[in-house]
C-alpha cells in the first residue's frame, strides 16, 4: 500500500522536472526513449557507438606531404540500422571554398585531404571526393550496418600540411603539429543521430570514445610526442634518453630529456633512416602528434591519485628561445596536482600530458599546444586553462560543437579557482573580470544576452565567446555560492561519476544537480541558462523596521547572482551581509534584505565582486 503513493510522488516530480526546463523536441524524444533519465543518470536504454583505430602516419620534414593509412573497426551499439556512415575530414577546412569563420591567408590554404584508397570490410569502395560538404562526407555501405554489429573501414590518404599553424600545421620548417589528421567516423548519438555540423574553425569538436594504436614514421633525429603511451622507447631513443624517460615517470624531479645541444648533436633518437614510434591509447576521444628535430624536451611526473599513488607524466617540447617553456613542466605538474586534488578534485584520468610550444593555445587529449609569452604568470594561466579541459570535454565526452558552455565554462571556472591559489584572490578575480566578464556585462548589444542554452554551432563572435566562457562559468560559480563548496562538489562529482566516458548534454547536468542536492533548482537553471537575463541590481530604497532596516533591491537584469550588501553606520563602523542567489528564489524581480541593528545607517551599497553589475549607478543609497 505504500508503493503507490511513493510512485505517484516520483511521477509527479518527474513531470514537474519535464515541465520546468525547456527541452528541444529531439532531446525530449531521447528522454522518452529512456536513453536518458530525469534523475540525471544515463537511462536504462543508453548507448553509444565506438571504434578501434589502427593508424600509421608518415612525415618527412621539411617535405610538407603527409601520408597515412588506417583500419577502423566501427561498432554500432545503437538500436538503429545504419545504411551510411558519416566520415569526418576536418583538415578539409584548409580547402579553398570551405565554410569557415573568418578570412584566411594563402599560407593557410591547401588542397585538403586526398583519399587514395577506401575499403569496406576489405572490399574496394568508391570514394566521392567531389562537390559537397568538405569537412564531412556520407559513405554509403554496401550492406547496412545492423544494431550490435560492426564494420571494418580502410583508408589510405595524404595531405599537404598547412604552412600557417593554427590548431594544427607547421610550427616551423621542421616542427609539425598534427591534429585531426585522420579520417574518423562522426558521432551517431541518441538525440541528434549523425553529427553533421560543419567544422568552421570556430566551434570545436565532438568525438566518440575509441581505442587507438598509432605508429608515427619520422626521420632520424626527429622526436615524436603524441597522445597515448609510447610502446617502444628503446627502439626509437638512445639508451640514456630512454632511461631518463623511464626515471622521470617515477620522480618529482625535472629531467632534461633533450637539450638543443643534444638535438643538434644527434644524441637523442635511434639512428635509422626512419624511426617508427608506436603509441596506444584506450577509451579516448582523439589522437594528436608533434614532431621536431630541434625542440628541447623536458619531463617529470606527479602523483595525481593519492589512494593508489598513481603518477602522471608531465612533458614539454619547445624551442630553446622560449624562456617561459623552460618552466613549463613545473607549471604542468602544478596544474595536474592542483586540479586533481582541489577542483574538480577528480584524479587526472590519463597517464600523461605533453605541452608543446606552438601558436594555438588549444587543448587535446593528453596534449596542449600553447604559444610562448614574455610573462610566465600568463603562460601558467593559459596552460592551466588548457589542462583543465582534460576533465571537460575529454573525460566527460561533451559535444563542444553544440554545447561549448559545458566545457569552456568549466575550464574557465577552474582557471579562476586555481588562479586564486596561485596569485591571491584579488589578482585572480581582477584577471577574471578583465578577460571573462567585462566585455559581456558592459556591452548592451542584443547578441550579448542570448540564452546560454542556445546551440553554439549557430553563434559566432562575442555571442559565442561570452555564452561559452564567461556567462556559463559565472553561472556555475553562482550555483557554487548558493550550495556551498561541499554540496556543490558532491553534485559535480556525481555528474562526473555518472557521465565520464559518455556523452552528457546540459539536461543531464541540470537534473543530476537537482537529484543529488535534493532540491528543485530549475528556477535557477531557467533564470541563468535558458533566459535572456544578465546581472543588474539596483537599490529601490531603504526603510526603517522594528529590528533595524529593510533594503529593497530590484533585480533589473534577472540573473540570480550573489552580492554583498555593504552597510556603513554613522559611528564609522561597517558590516557586510552576503546574499547568496537563493535570495531570488521566491521572486526573481525583487527581494528585501533585512539589517538587524540598533545603529543608525549612513549608507548602503551593493558589491558583486566578480559578479559585475551592468549599471552601478543605482547600487548605492545614502540616508537623507
Amino acid at each position: 500500500m505504500l508503493r503507490l503513493p511513493a510512485l505517484l510522488v516520483f511521477l509527479l516530480a518527474t513531470l514537474s522536472l519535464r515541465a520546468q526546463l525547456y527541452m528541444p523536441r529531439n532531446v525530449h524524444a531521447a528522454y522518452n526513449k529512456q536513453t536518458r533519465s530525469f534523475d540525471g543518470r544515463p537511462g536504462a536504454r543508453y548507448w553509444q557507438n565506438t571504434g578501434r583505430y589502427n593508424i600509421t602516419l608518415t612525415a618527412n620534414p621539411p617535405d610538407r606531404n603527409v601520408s597515412g593509412s588506417e583500419k577502423i573497426v566501427y561498432v554500432n551499439n545503437s538500436p538503429d540500422t545504419l545504411p551510411v556512415l558519416v566520415i569526418r575530414l576536418i583538415l578539409n577546412i584548409h580547402k579553398p571554398g570551405s565554410i569557415r569563420n573568418g578570412d584566411v591567408t594563402d599560407d593557410y590554404l591547401t588542397t585538403g585531404v586526398h583519399i587514395d584508397r577506401f575499403t569496406i570490410d576489405g572490399h574496394e569502395s568508391f570514394w566521392n571526393d567531389g562537390a559537397g560538404n568538405n569537412t564531412w562526407k556520407a559513405a554509403r555501405l554496401a550492406k547496412p550496418l545492423l544494431p550490435h554489429d560492426s564494420v571494418q573501414l580502410g583508408f589510405d590518404w595524404h595531405y599537404p600540411i598547412s604552412v600557417q599553424s593554427n590548431r594544427e600545421g607547421m610550427i616551423d620548417s621542421t616542427t609539425y603539429f598534427f591534429a585531426y589528421f585522420y579520417p574518423r567516423v562522426s558521432v551517431f548519438d541518441d538525440y541528434h543521430g549523425w553529427d553533421i555540423i560543419d567544422f568552421t574553425d570556430q566551434q570545436e569538436f565532438y568525438n566518440d570514445f575509441n581505442d587507438y594504436t598509432l605508429t608515427v614514421n619520422a626521420p632520424d633525429n626527429f622526436v615524436v610526442w603524441s597522445t597515448g603511451t609510447l610502446q617502444n622507447p628503446r627502439e626509437v631513443l638512445q639508451p640514456a634518453v630512454a632511461d631518463r624517460l623511464q626515471e622521470s615517470m617515477r620522480s618529482d624531479s625535472i629531467f632534461h630529456m633533450a637539450t638543443l645541444a643534444d638535438m643538434l648533436a644527434h644524441h637523442v633518437t635511434a639512428h635509422h633512416p626512419m624511426n617508427s614510434w608506436k603509441w596506444t591509447a584506450s577509451d579516448i576521444s582523439d589522437m594528436t602528434v608533434a614532431i621536431s628535430d630541434h625542440f628541447a624536451w623536458d619531463a617529470s611526473s606527479v602523483v595525481v591519485d593519492d589512494a593508489i599513488q598513481r603518477r602522471a607524466s608531465v612533458q614539454s617540447a619547445y624551442n630553446d628561445t622560449a624562456r617561459d617553456f623552460h618552466r613549463m613542466v613545473e607549471f604542468g605538474r602544478h596544474s595536474l596536482d592542483w586540479l586533481s586534488h582541489h577542483w574538480p578534485g577528480v584524479p587526472y584520468p590519463f597517464p600523461k600530458t605533453t605541452i608543446v610550444q606552438g601558436f594555438a593555445d588549444m587543448e587535446y587529449p593528453m596534449m596542449v599546444n600553447d604559444g610562448t609569452n614574455a610573462d610566465p604568470i600568463f603562460s601558467r594561466f593559459v596552460v592551466e586553462h588548457e589542462i583543465a579541459h582534460t576533465w571537460f570535454p575529454f573525460y566527460m565526452g561533451i559535444n563542444e560543437s553544440r554545447y561549448a558552455f559545458m566545457d569552456e565554462g568549466w575550464a574557465t571556472t577552474f582557471e579562476l579557482l586555481i588562479g586564486r591559489d596561485d596569485n591571491g584572490v584579488q589578482k585572480a578575480d581582477d584577471f577574471y573580470k578583465q578577460f571573462r566578464i567585462n566585455g559581456w556585462i558592459n556591452d548592451p548589444s542584443d547578441e550579448e544576452d542570448l540564452p546560454i542554452i542556445t546551440p553554439e554551432n549557430v553563434l559566432k563572435n562575442s555571442a559565442y565567446g561570452n555564452n561559452a566562457y564567461g556567462k556559463a562559468s559565472i553561472g556555475y560559480l553562482a550555483m557554487k555560492d548558493m550550495l556551498g563548496d561541499d554540496l556543490f562538489r558532491k553534485c559535480l562529482h556525481a555528474f562526473m561519476d555518472r557521465w565520464h566516458g559518455k556523452h552528457p548534454i546540459p539536461w543531464d547536468f541540470f537534473y543530476t544537480f537537482n537529484d543529488v542536492s535534493g532540491m528543485d533548482l530549475n528556477w535557477f537553471w531557467n533564470a541563468w541558462y535558458f533566459s535572456n537575463n544578465y546581472i543588474d541590481f539596483g537599490i529601490q530604497g531603504v526603510s526603517n523596521t522594528r529590528q533595524g532596516y529593510a533594503v529593497t533591491i530590484n533585480n533589473i537584469g534577472g540573473y540570480p547572482a550573489p552580492m554583498d550588501v555593504v552597510v556603513q553606520y554613522t559611528d564609522n563602523t561597517s558590516e557586510t551581509l552576503h546574499q547568496a542567489p537563493v535570495l531570488w528564489k521566491a521572486d526573481l524581480k525583487q527581494a528585501v534584505v533585512n539589517i538587524v541593528t540598533k545603529k543608525t545607517v549612513r549608507s548602503v551599497s551593493l558589491n558583486g565582486g566578480i559578479f559585475m553589475d551592468a549599471d552601478e549607478t543605482n547600487n548605492s543609497w545614502t540616508a537623507p
